[in-house]
């Protein structure tokens, strides 16, 4: 009708006669109306995580993995400096996918970015708590933004870290919006946790349970506020999302489903949620990759603590005369632990032993920067992975199929090495939780290298390693157990929009019907009148 508005010397006559027939005969929508409508049936994804590596990681995999698969706008929300932390590092990802996600950057809140303390007894990276402190000052930051995109969305869909339920409650006051919590960990740990938190009895074999790691000293108090203080907000949560496979975790998945504490919240194993053909490589002419092209299969020993581990000077010296004295080859990625910033503060030079990397020339690689872990993973030529545990290595080198030596640190790493050594049995222990404050040894290191590399009980490790993988990478393809669940998921907001846009479409018919219905009777009067 704008039209007839604005053009005085247009016959109104034929207008009205032009929407009466287009209304009345085809039922098509007039332009805005469908602009309109296809607005308000895009569907939103916001993605909220934790400003710590293993986290970012995680949540920008899960963005790429939905947005590329399934053509919906996603949005990653973080502060400025751990959004670019996270686009830095995006190892294994198709930069083609990543262009897909909106950044939203939020104004990084100033905190103390202290490097970590080498020396200390608890390898737990206490120096990140301002950072994560600093965390907490983002909730109406994200609030408006949530009410921003949610205006223009006929449905919100909020996917965050457990520890940013806190910065999401305005969440609950949206319309048309939910949001789902990502957990970080396996679902065996996630188990434990809330077993130990509650008081129920971890359900485990008599001689499992018997070596089953202590809590104690996994984390300090403080840490351990820090997390309760989320609980309150937990609630309001439609459901739980999973970086796991019913392949591997099915028992742990059940047992969660079915504790009280779940409230019947509805659970989706969908992991691993990482590129498992890694048809794109970060870099194809990385170091590592290309020292890796010239070994031989299954030879190489693959090292590295993660982002929140730095060792003190006589611990590299054990660890590197370990390694050489093992006579196996090998890449050591040798950094400290992140600061807050990483963009802030410079690095510690680690001295090696006195001509170590001469001495294993051609044996070993050490690597001072940051290193594409799952194309190293995914090569041929790797054939263990000496590792802290943190469920981004776990995952990773249960997907590649690669056997761990496992070495635990902190939080829920002494769990996920007992998954991986004891209900798994795809690796071994370095060293046993009880002794976490004690040096290892060179002899330990260089006992637990043979035996995962270049022995019958490695052998035997790295056959059941490489049959997990095969079970759960196909999980992932169309048909498979977690790629069904990722599906679940979208189709669970997806039919609800669906259901919205259908009765919306019939309002919109309706109405126009209803006028045009109108109109008709008083064309039909006006004509009645004349002739009368």
């Amino acid at each position: 009708m704008t039209q007839a508005q604005s053009g005085d010397s247009e016959d109104s006559t034929a207008v009205q006669n032009s929407v009466f027939s287009s209304s009345m005969c085809s039922c098509e929508l007039p332009n805005h109306e469908l602009s309109k409508s296809k607005q308000l049936n895009e569907v939103a994804i916001v993605m909220v995580p934790f400003p710590a590596q293993g986290h970012l990681n995680q949540l920008l995999q899960l963005a790429c993995l939905i947005s590329s698969s399934y053509d919906l706008p996603v949005y990653y929300v973080g502060s400025a400096t751990h959004n670019r932390q996270a686009r830095v590092r995006a190892n294994a990802l198709n930069p083609s996918d990543i262009a897909k996600i909106h950044f939203h950057d939020i104004p990084t809140h100033e905190f103390p970015s202290p490097p970590p303390d080498i020396n200390a007894l608890s390898k737990f990276p206490s120096h990140l708590q301002p950072s994560w402190d600093a965390s907490k000052l983002l909730r109406e930051s994200i609030a408006s933004f949530l009410r921003d995109i949610s205006s223009k969305s006929r449905r919100l869909v909020v996917v965050h870290d457990s520890l940013m339920s806190y910065n999401v409650q305005d969440v609950s006051s949206l319309p048309s919006a939910e949001s789902y919590i990502f957990n970080c960990i396996s679902a065996f740990t996630f188990y434990c946790f809330i077993c130990l938190f509650y008081g129920m009895s971890i359900q485990l074999g008599e001689e499992l349970l018997k070596k089953l790691p202590s809590p104690e000293g996994i984390m300090p108090d403080e840490v351990r506020d820090f997390t309760t203080s989320h609980s309150p907000y937990i609630d309001i949560r439609s459901g739980d999302i999973h970086n796991t496979s019913k392949v591997i975790e099915g028992k742990f998945l059940d047992l969660l489903a079915h504790a009280e504490i779940n409230q019947n919240k509805k659970n989706w194993a969908i992991g691993p949620i990482l590129p498992t053909k890694l048809n794109h490589i970060s870099n194809r002419n990385n170091i590592c990759l290309e020292w890796l092209n010239k070994q031989p299969p299954s030879s190489v020993l693959y090292i590295s603590f993660g982002t929140t581990t730095s060792f003190s000077d006589r611990e590299i010296k054990e660890l590197a005369m370990g390694l050489e004295q093992s006579k196996q080859k090998f890449i050591w990625v040798l950094r400290d632990a992140d600061r807050g910033d990483i963009f802030t503060g410079k690095s510690r030079k680690v001295e090696l032993p006195e001509e170590f990397e001469e001495r294993v020339k051609g044996v070993g690689l050490v690597v001072r920067d940051w290193a594409p872990q799952p194309e190293i993973l995914a090569h041929s030529s790797t054939g263990g992975f000496m590792s802290h545990c943190g469920w981004n290595s776990c995952i990773e080198a249960i997907t590649m199929g690669v056997p761990i030596a496992a070495w635990p640190m902190h939080s829920d790493q002494p769990y996920n090495s007992f998954l991986v050594t004891e209900i798994f049995q795809t690796g071994l222990i370095v060293r046993e939780w009880e002794k976490r404050e004690e040096l290892v040894s060179a002899s330990t290191i260089e006992n637990a290298v043979r035996k995962l590399m270049a022995s019958e009980e490695g052998i035997s490790i790295r056959k059941r390693a490489e049959e997990l993988g095969e079970a759960v990478r196909h999980s992932t393809e169309k048909g498979g157990a977690s790629r069904i669940e990722l599906d679940s998921f979208i189709t669970r907001y997806h039919k609800i929009d669906l259901l919205f846009t259908r009765i919306s479409s019939i309002l919109v018919i309706f109405h126009l019907s209803y006028l045009s219905f109108i109109f008709f009777l008083a064309q039909t009067s006006y004509y009645y009148l004349i002739f009368l």
